[in-house]
């Protein structure tokens, strides 16, 4: 008999928001609903960063960040028949995109479509060898003209795929969007969890924006904040599916705990100190060496304003940027556990 885990309701509602990159409002708005009554001050700045902040009369500040944003699809050209052809936002596998279903967000609502290419029946041998351009794809609204299209979608519209959150065995989940819902779940309800605790450091969460079409959000938070600490919560590899070559990209399982970033892109102190903190409160850990920027908000952080000094926490992800990620839940909880414990005794270290 296959065990069921209870998933919790704010992580459901984060995954089940629709928030391609530049279009995050239902995915703010859920932070918003989960996060507002229990910060001191909550705002939410141009870029759509959703800013919550806890403890605000302590002068030690700690921000930690998960970005809301997510891939998507964004409407480019509607031929005469109707067809709509598109384009990327963020990093897609073209061989995963056609012969998916996708929820087009417009003006009117919901649109719904499926992603197409010619039929492999249909193709020359050469053919069926090559990965698909994007512009040998499109949406399929089940119309027959231009016109008929026209009345859903507009140029500009964005999409995303309509992969829903599931349970697959235990506490292992997959989802279209934990890359990087799971982050800002956790920075949000750490925020939670801390909001009712004496601390001596003031506590900002912040569900970035954009990271996936390049750290932007996190660029202009971390300037307006100015922190001391940033700690950055993303997705990382996990490298324990069958084919993935360790020798290359290090040894990471999905249920084994949180993964440490160490390498220029992380203040020493920092790692030492999350590392630390773990180890007290006994939860497992991983450690990945970076050297160099990382693809994550993290890096965006790290060079804002005067410099920041910051951490990156990555939960173990497998099929990353697919539209079927797999994670462990886990993993989330031990990472709410370890971020409490740093923000408890942030003021104890020495940078």
């Amino acid at each position: 008999m296959i065990e069921t885990f209870k998933i919790p309701e704010f992580l459901a509602e984060l995954l089940e928001s629709r928030s391609p990159s530049g279009l995050e409002l239902e995915a703010q708005a859920v932070y918003r609903k989960w996060t507002e009554e229990s910060a001191d001050t909550y705002l939410q700045d141009v870029l759509g960063n959703c800013i919550a902040r806890i403890h605000s009369s302590n002068d030690k500040k700690l921000m930690l960040a998960g970005h809301i944003d997510e891939l998507g699809l964004i409407v480019k050209y509607i031929n005469e028949d109707g067809f709509v052809f598109f384009d990327t936002i963020g990093g897609h596998d073209k061989i995963l995109i056609s012969g998916r279903r996708v929820q087009i967000l417009t003006d009117r609502g919901i649109v719904k479509g499926v992603t197409g290419k010619r039929a492999i029946h249909l193709m020359s041998e050469a053919d069926r060898k090559k990965v698909p351009e994007l512009h040998e794809m499109w949406m399929d609204l089940g119309v027959s003209s231009k016109k008929e299209a026209l009345k859903l979608v507009s140029i500009g519209d964005v999409a995303v795929y309509d992969h829903s959150l599931e349970v697959v065995n235990g506490s292992v989940c997959t989802a279209r969007a934990f890359d990087d819902k799971s982050g800002a779940y956790v920075v949000g309800e750490t925020l939670r969890r801390l909001a009712t605790e004496k601390l001596k450091t003031q506590v900002i969460s912040v569900a970035t924006t954009q990271e996936e079409i390049g750290t932007r959000g996190a660029m202009t938070s971390a300037f307006s904040l100015n922190p001391d600490i940033g700690i950055a919560v993303d997705v990382g590899h996990a490298t324990d599916s069958p084919d993935c070559d360790k020798r290359k990209y290090g040894d990471f399982k999905i249920g084994s705990g949180p993964i440490l970033g160490r390498g220029p892109n992380i203040h020493p102190m920092v790692f030492k100190h999350l590392k630390n903190c773990a180890e007290k409160i006994k939860i497992p850990y991983q450690v990945e060496a970076e050297p160099r920027p990382t693809g994550t908000d993290a890096r965006a952080i790290q060079i804002a304003g005067s410099g920041v000094a910051t951490g990156l926490v990555s939960l173990p992800l497998r099929y990353m940027h697919t539209p079927s990620e797999v994670m462990d839940i886990k993993d989330l909880e031990f990472t709410i556990s370890l971020l409490c414990e740093f923000a408890k005794s942030m003021h104890e270290m020495e940078l």
